[in-house]
């Protein structure tokens, strides 16, 4: 800012504060001295308006906002290229400085302890309690809005507390989901398998594979859907349907894991139009170390019985 625009917001700035102080003790001023019954000469719907001064609380207050902003001023930015004295603010306090400070501030106290789960395997990071209390309010934080309070997941986000996963269920795995992200796609095959032929594969991943029944009204051919499985969906899929975790391509033999419905309806949709899951990554907002942990949270989600059984 120029030299001129800076005298210009602070002259412009105090001198309203100036004007305004002015006015107050003015008014006040002229004010009569304690409450009398005249009026101030006029009247609506009957209703005069005594003349009586303005309650001390309330000009006390007038006085306290003003001297709430000169104190404002002298220790934040607002007059011109005035950077403030608060101290520890570097050339000036601002909100990002503001918050850096309070994420340097808890970096020095958590870092610490971040760090040193970081130094352990995320299997025995998944077993201390201090630990699990740290990724499960992370966990809440950052995760329970799409696959919810309780890890089970919802319509389109997977169940984290089973163990159908579809990028892989490692501890090193479950850590590169967090850490990258996701990106899932499945193609729409509405245009190239027709109805007829997305009925019929509907069918085949809903009886033969996932295990269902079909509706005792359905007209779907099961058997001609596991050939056109064969040709358009085994690359992906596999051959028995079992899914494919390097591409995110779900087990079809685990009904629990089809996270857009099981219903031959869903289904039917599901080949027709395609679906698109996208698991945002959260190393940039977390960083490793805090990672590691929601890491080994989520790991334990799906290994409480194993372990409990082992004891």
């Amino acid at each position: 800012m120029t030299a001129f625009w800076s005298w210009y917001i602070t002259i412009l700035t105090l001198g309203t504060i100036v004007a305004l102080l002015w006015l107050i003790f003015a008014t006040r001023k002229g004010e009569s001295k304690g409450t009398t019954d005249q009026t101030m000469g006029h009247a609506f719907d009957g209703i005069e308006e005594y003349d009586n001064p303005l309650p001390k609380w309330w000009f006390m207050l007038f006085i306290g906002t003003i001297v709430f902003s000169i104190g404002y001023l002298i220790l934040y930015p607002g007059l011109g290229n005035w950077k403030g004295i608060l101290p520890g603010y570097e050339g000036g306090w601002t909100q990002d400085k503001q918050w850096q400070h309070e994420v340097d501030k808890a970096q020095a106290e958590y870092g610490p302890i971040f760090a040193k789960y970081a130094a352990m395997p995320i299997v025995d990071v998944a077993k201390d309690p201090q630990a699990l209390k740290m990724g499960g309010r992370m966990f809440a934080t950052y995760c329970s809005i799409c696959h919810g309070s309780d890890a089970k997941g919802a319509v389109g986000f997977p169940n984290l507390t089973d163990n159908i996963w579809r990028w892989g269920g490692t501890p090193d795995d479950i850590q590169a989901s967090i850490l990258n992200g996701r990106h899932a796609a499945m193609p729409a095959w509405g245009a190239i398998l027709g109805d007829a032929g997305v009925r019929n594969v509907a069918a085949y991943v809903r009886q033969d594979l996932a295990g269902l029944k079909l509706p005792k009204d359905s007209n779907a051919d099961a058997a001609a859907g596991k050939q056109l499985f064969a040709t358009n969906c085994s690359a992906c899929h596999g051959a028995e349907g079992q899914g494919m975790a390097m591409m995110g391509a779900p087990d079809l033999t685990k009904p629990a894991g089809f996270i857009y419905g099981t219903s031959l309806i869903q289904l039917e949709q599901t080949i027709r139009n395609g679906r698109n899951g996208l698991m945002p990554a959260q190393e940039q907002y977390l960083g490793a170390d805090k990672v590691h942990i929601l890491a080994a949270y989520v790991y334990s989600l799906s290994h409480q019985e194993t372990e409990q059984a082992s004891k």
